[in-house]
């Protein structure tokens, strides 16, 4: 007899965003990554997020460990995309008082 062995596509896709997600979900992969890089393990992270799947989680770390290459430029990329929009979004909007600013905010309506 001989045994036919399927083969699945890795359940990463990339959204019209260009930001990349596990299965049909919207956790990003660098979440999943960046959880497993902190030492959580597949369970773990399925506990996390409950709409993964855990078959889902091992198969996208398993690509992330054989394309490790492909996956750091993918997330350096994102990291830059985070800080530039995090920069633009300070300038717009001052971090620093932000606080006193909504508590005044908030007293002037009362």
């Amino acid at each position: 007899m001989n045994a036919v062995i399927e083969t699945e596509a890795v359940p990463i896709h990339i959204g019209a965003d260009g930001v990349w997600r596990i299965g049909s979900t919207r956790v990003t992969f660098d979440t999943v990554a960046a959880a497993f890089d902190e030492g959580a393990t597949a369970e773990e992270i399925t506990q996390q997020y409950p709409s993964l799947a855990l078959a889902e989680v091992y198969a996208a770390l398993g690509w992330y460990l054989k394309h490790r290459p492909k996956a750091e430029t993918y997330l350096r990329t994102r990291d830059a995309e985070r800080q530039h929009v995090r920069q633009a979004n300070e300038a717009r909007f001052e971090p620093a008082g932000i606080r006193s600013r909504l508590l005044a905010r908030q007293a002037a309506k009362a």
